[in-house]
């Protein structure tokens, strides 16, 4: 009997920002979603309203994500980025304008020996974005 392939989504998660984050990333990326969004009720363990547990697409790509309402000393680093192939110049530059807004750049949209076009980018949520032209 052949093992199944284990199915890896990333999970992202917040502090009170996962439905605004889950909207803001819809209207970078062409063809995406909110899946599904369950959020925490009146005497709940998470303030009423926060995303409970999330599922959202990103083109071909699932994501999930959460409001953790426990206050960690950390958050996210570059150290974990996401790599977006984009097909043409405008959707790499719409993308990057779009992440790079209110975030930081980590390195300029411009060419390098190993892309044409490459750029790579923190949002203003702390999620980072590298985003190459096919």
């Amino acid at each position: 009997m052949e093992a199944k392939q284990p199915k890896i989504t990333p999970f992202l998660m917040f502090e009170g920002r996962a439905e605004e984050a889950m909207n803001y990333y819809i209207s970078v990326f062409d063809k995406s979603e909110i899946v599904s969004m369950l959020k925490y009720e009146a005497g709940g363990p998470g303030p009423e309203g926060n995303v409970m547990n999330a599922s959202f697409k990103l083109g071909d790509q699932m994501f999930m994500c959460s409001d953790s309402f426990v206050k960690h000393a950390f958050t996210f680093t570059p150290s974990i980025s996401h790599f977006v192939t984009c097909e043409t110049e405008a959707e790499i530059e719409r993308a990057y304008e779009m992440l790079s807004k209110s975030g930081s750049v980590l390195m300029p949209l411009g060419e390098y020996p190993f892309s044409r076009k490459f750029g790579w980018v923190q949002d203003q949520f702390g999620v980072s974005w590298q985003l190459s032209l096919a």
